[in-house]
């Protein structure tokens, strides 16, 4: 399995609550909705807990701010990923996501990555 990793900032006009809300009740769907042309296997957000739950671990980690959430999105293969690429249909469907992820995603300081999955138990 391919998996990008998108480690999510808000824009500073939106509350983490309102990140949160906009990002799973508006952009979700929009995801949903072009799985198919962008062969998206799985979708999954992940939702950050209020800051201070995490900040006693921060500290002794000596660990940076968190992020407002995590995105993971799986393909099947890398030969998936890069023909829903080279698609038109694709394309297109991936514009008007990151159209969309502008709108409430501080991409400046969002860092993503594509990995393999291993899977350890």
């Amino acid at each position: 399995m391919i998996k990008l990793t998108f480690a999510l900032t808000r824009r500073p006009e939106f509350t983490r609550e309102s990140f949160q809300a906009y990002w799973h009740e508006r952009h979700a769907p929009l995801v949903a909705s072009v799985k198919e042309v962008l062969r998206i296997r799985r979708y999954v957000q992940l939702h950050s807990l209020p800051p201070e739950l995490s900040e006693t671990i921060r500290e002794v980690r000596g660990a940076p701010k968190g992020y407002d959430g995590v995105a993971q999105l799986w393909w099947d293969s890398l030969d998936e990923l890069m023909a829903s690429a080279r698609d038109p249909a694709g394309v297109k469907a991936g514009q008007l996501l990151l159209e969309d992820e502008e709108t409430f995603i501080d991409h400046s300081r969002s860092p993503l990555w594509w990995g393999e999955e291993k899977v350890i138990f």
